[in-house]
């Protein structure tokens, strides 16, 4: 952050206030107010801290105007096809790029912490086989920290540190795999430690005893990058709520689970299973296309398309333009007769060349590729929110390391306007002696 003596002025009343301006490094400004209620009594009122910077963060800038998003100033779309997921996990978590030895070293610490005590299958097995993959998975991941003593301690210890960071970073896939095949009612597969972060996933998803698991290449590079995609953006729901839950200085793990239950939402990490069942309701609906796009015209209907226009972004998202690419590619080789797709294909075509969606900026964005994606790789649509999960983890824990490097972040407690009754009394139904 730039040093700045540029001042802002704030008049209340009779009554004029200064209040510093931060430059951030790309030229993004900020009103100070952090000092605002002690010297003026009032605070700031901002539904959904749409227009409020919780923090300073060095991880990721995101311009949703131009449709930038930089990795560690990075670009995406250099790290995107350049980097693999470990690489991409490691820059955001300690902030460079590692070296051919850091890189190797990292791997390796994450490849020995794989396995989950074997205690913890008798969580799996108390959850009904119904059970969502994601409650299962935020569930498993809070007992960690019983599980994994000596990592629960200080948040501030820097050997501690690691080791959960070590620890989460392997386990995570473990328990999502676990976590589906509880809910399919198939054995547990272990994670083989020769394969790469995301062949160990697909194994463990996929495999089953006495069969061989013919693994596609095309699946491992579209899930690489999909994590990849995934893997931060800025003080989103999820993120946020990571910080916060963290900023009571509890444990990474129970951090990390608060922020799977943030991610699990529609609005949030749910969108992408949300848009492939969109799809599905208008191809059950005789595929009429048109028919839908006029619902989401119409601001009387609640219909909406899901998987295009994004909050942040005003331009394509820079993450749709690159999974788009993986998309068509797989879609071709692996779907090009099914039905769900063409009508996908074509739901995408009306949207980029309608007046209606280009004016109001509704591009599709990584939602909706990311979920025709997956369903090309046979994950069912229970799994598309974990396996978003699972791609944001370590700009969870980068967001989580560097609010306790900082030097710690005061507790998290957001004020309110309040708007409720005045004092009144309490009227007793019966008269007490």
């Amino acid at each position: 952050m730039e040093s700045n003596s540029e001042m802002a002025k704030l008049i209340l009343g009779d009554n004029e206030y200064d209040l510093p301006v931060r430059i951030g490094t790309e030229g993004n400004r900020a009103v100070d107010i952090s000092k605002l209620y002690g010297a003026t009594g009032h605070i700031t009122l901002d539904d959904g801290y749409a227009n409020t910077g919780s923090t300073m963060s060095t991880i990721t800038y995101v311009d949703g105007e131009n449709g930038i998003l930089r990795y560690r100033g990075y670009p995406i779309e250099q790290i995107a096809r350049q980097c693999d997921f470990t690489e991409t996990a490691y820059l955001l978590i300690y902030g460079e790029l590692p070296t051919s030895d850091q890189l190797e070293q990292f791997r390796d610490n994450i490849r020995h912490h794989t396995l989950l005590h074997e205690g913890m299958k008798g969580i799996f097995a108390g959850f009904p086989p119904y059970a969502y993959p994601m409650a299962i998975l935020s569930s498993v991941v809070g007992t960690l920290a019983i599980y994994d003593k000596g990592v629960v301690g200080d948040p501030a210890d820097p050997d501690q540190t690691d080791l959960a960071i070590y620890r989460m970073m392997a386990k995570m896939p473990t328990i999502a795999a676990y976590s589906y095949k509880q809910s399919i009612g198939q054995p547990f597969i272990y994670p083989q430690n020769h394969l790469s972060y995301c062949q160990n996933f697909l194994h463990m998803m996929f495999a089953v005893p006495s069969e061989k698991y013919q693994m596609e290449v095309d699946f491992v590079e579209a899930l690489n990058v999909l994590l990849i995609l995934h893997a931060d953006h800025g003080q989103n729901c999820s993120t946020s709520a990571v910080r916060m839950v963290g900023s009571s200085n509890v444990n990474l793990f129970s951090s990390i689970s608060a922020g799977i239950c943030a991610l699990w939402g529609a609005l949030h990490g749910g969108a992408n299973e949300a848009c492939i069942r969109m799809l599905e309701q208008i191809y059950h609906d005789g595929r009429n296309l048109q028919k839908y796009i006029d619902k989401a015209k119409n601001p009387d209907d609640p219909f909406r398309l899901m998987g295009f226009g994004h909050r942040v972004y005003k331009n394509y998202d820079p993450r749709a333009t690159i999974i788009k690419e993986v998309c068509h590619r797989l879609v071709e080789k692996y779907a090009a007769n099914d039905p769900l797709f063409e009508m996908a294909q074509a739901l995408e075509e009306v949207a980029v060349n309608d007046s209606y969606f280009v004016e109001r900026k509704l591009y599709p964005n990584v939602d909706f590729y990311s979920g025709i994606i997956y369903r090309i790789m046979g994950i069912p649509k229970n799994m598309f929110t974990v396996l978003f999960a699972l791609g944001r983890l370590p700009g969870w824990i980068a967001h989580w390391r560097e609010m306790h490097l900082s030097g710690g972040s005061r507790i998290h407690r957001p004020r309110q306007l309040y708007t409720g009754h005045t004092e009144r009394e309490v009227i007793p139904l019966i008269k007490r002696q």
